[in-house]
């Protein structure tokens, strides 16, 4: 049986194992996390709470999972692909910025490196529902605005990288390393527009 297969997903306790999960995994990390303060957050016994989730690991992969592929459900969702690349790329950043700074993606991103010799899966589960995800996303509207003559891109997935890496610019670094903690929305207004503007300075038509 592969992990995947593993989680239960079915049943009405399901979501609130999740929520619960979340909560403990933020404020403890992986490893402080135990699996009594995790069923108490749900509000579930211990049994129930394996009879979804054997291992705490695919635990923290489907909170992680759950809260990427909701940002990204966001996004798509204000998302018009016919739009102007300006408009797209500025609505991508106001969503993953942001998210990039939210106390659970700097949360998520200390578990995954904190865990990755031991468990690599983690990081691996993370990266798939989160920079992959949104690099994929990226770059089918790339495909489109470069066939309608509105971005000149030779390598389409770096430039979507690049376009990531734009919106972690000064602040997600300093939220990293533990330097600042709290961001105006000025601050981070100025990451977006410095991204959209450097991007389509490169790329832009």
């Amino acid at each position: 049986m592969t992990q995947p297969d593993a989680i239960l997903r079915t049943g009405r306790k399901f979501d609130q194992v999740v929520k619960g999960a979340r909560s403990v995994f933020m404020a403890d990390g992986f490893e402080g996390a135990s699996v009594d303060d995790i069923a108490r957050a749900a509000g579930v016994s211990k049994a129930t709470l394996y009879s979804y989730f054997p291992d705490k690991r695919l635990l923290f992969m489907e909170v992680a999972s759950t809260e990427c592929q909701r940002m990204a459900g966001q996004v798509l969702g204000l998302i018009d692909e016919t739009a102007p690349p300006r408009q797209v790329l500025t609505i991508a950043a106001q969503h993953l910025v942001p998210f990039l700074l939210s106390p659970f993606a700097q949360q998520c991103f200390r578990i995954c490196v904190a865990e990755r010799e031991r468990f690599p899966e983690l990081g691996r589960a993370f990266y798939a529902s989160g920079p992959e995800m949104g690099r994929a996303q990226l770059s089918s509207y790339f495909h489109k605005a470069i066939d309608r003559g509105e971005l000149r891109i030779a390598d389409v997935g770096m430039a979507a990288e690049q376009f990531s890496e734009l919106c972690r610019v000064k602040l997600w670094v300093r939220a990293v390393f533990g330097i600042q903690s709290e961001f105006s929305q000025q601050e981070i207004d100025d990451v977006i527009e410095n991204a959209v503007e450097t991007f389509l300075a490169r790329y832009g038509v």
